[in-house]
């Protein structure tokens, strides 16, 4: 964005979690932003009350992402994000298992974004989706590299050249898990981190893909 662009058009918030929608506080309090999309899942942490206080002080519409919804970016490059789930009402599920997976395309690039999406989640998805809509050039995985995700399934359905990790160095949790990283080698699939790479940027001209 423009150094002096103080404008956000949709924030999605894929779920709840303060890891996922904390830094949103401090964009709602330096942006104007026209609109939020998130889960419809729920917290009660403090961050997420701020957020919501925030959300109607400033007279935000709020919506929740659903499928078939879709966020025209630039209509003459053809370039746009489809949200893939929540499929249905998911207000009393465990928060990632119904957390927002969208894919982003611009020509014939494209990237799969899991947020914190389950094994549970891919298969639902995985089975009400066309094939050709889940195959993408990029998958960014789910929930950290867990094991809670990335199914042998999901990997074969979406086909990924390259899959992205978004962990922090030595966390805590152990992620990526490495049953996660065998299953990406068996299928020859690539791999690239947060956690050994820092910030990770992709350019694309909707047909070639640079990283």
């Amino acid at each position: 964005m423009p150094f002096g662009d103080k404008s956000i058009d949709v924030v999605i918030i894929t779920n709840p979690d303060t890891d996922h929608m904390g830094g949103v506080v401090d964009i709602l309090q330096n942006y104007k932003v026209d609109m939020i999309l998130e889960s419809g899942t729920h917290s009660d942490t403090v961050t997420y009350r701020t957020l919501s206080q925030l959300i109607a002080q400033n007279k935000i519409q709020k919506k929740f992402a659903r499928k078939g919804m879709r966020l025209v970016l630039d209509n003459k490059q053809n370039i746009y994000f489809d949200i893939l789930f929540p499929d249905r009402d998911v207000s009393t599920w465990e928060r990632n298992d119904g957390s927002v997976v969208g894919k982003l395309v611009y020509g014939t690039s494209s990237f799969m974004l899991m947020g914190d999406a389950t094994k549970y989640t891919e298969l639902l998805i995985a089975y009400n989706e066309n094939p050709q809509t889940l195959h993408s050039q990029v998958l960014k995985l789910g929930h950290h590299g867990s094991h809670t995700s990335s199914s042998l399934l999901w990997l074969e359905k979406v086909k990924p050249e390259i899959a992205i990790v978004s962990a922090g160095l030595n966390n805590r949790y152990g992620h990526p898990h490495k049953d996660v990283i065998q299953r990406l080698s068996d299928l020859g699939i690539a791999v690239f981190g947060t956690y050994e790479k820092g910030e990770i940027m992709f350019k694309t001209n909707g047909v070639k893909l640079w990283q």
